[in-house]
């Protein structure tokens, strides 16, 4: 077999259909749109309208609400901190949110970093963070370290 060879197998493809080419085509002039309306002209998109009726998506309840002002904290979690220890990135005396965005294990702070308790937390840590999970906290002391929350978003 040569590449000029190659070839798709019998059937896996099929030829598009040529649309408004003479009605010897099988859907030449009107295209298989039928006869005038909108539906026969181009750009037209009825997707939620139903016939002057007012639409589902109008007659059901709005919900929901999404809080302008949220905190949004960058997530960190043990085993990475763990790893980036091992590999001489991060000193587990003293680990701040500063050390973590130095060290590159996050690229910014946004309002606050929260320490969440997936993977293994082996070095004996002191961690001082704005957020953390009950798990991490958990975690970093029976490792033999400690975590500090700093502000009012504590564990939850």
């Amino acid at each position: 077999m040569k590449l000029h060879e190659l070839r798709d197998n019998e059937g896996a493809t099929k030829k598009r259909m040529r649309v408004g080419r003479g009605p010897g085509s099988g859907k030449g002039k009107m295209g298989g749109r039928g006869i005038k309306g909108q539906k026969s002209r181009s750009g037209v998109a009825i997707k939620g309208y139903e016939g002057g009726q007012m639409p589902l998506y109008q007659r059901l309840p709005k919900r929901g609400f999404n809080k302008p002002n949220r905190k949004k904290f960058a997530v960190v979690n043990l085993g990475l901190i763990q790893k980036f220890i091992d590999d001489k990135k991060l000193d587990a005396k003293n680990i701040t949110e500063d050390t973590l965005v130095e060290s590159g294990l996050i690229r910014r702070k946004l309002d606050g970093i929260r320490v969440l308790a997936k993977g293994e937390l082996t070095a004996k840590a002191t961690i001082t963070v704005t957020g953390a999970s009950k798990g991490a906290v958990e975690a970093v002391e029976k490792a033999g370290g400690s975590l500090t929350v700093t502000s009012a978003v504590a564990a939850e």
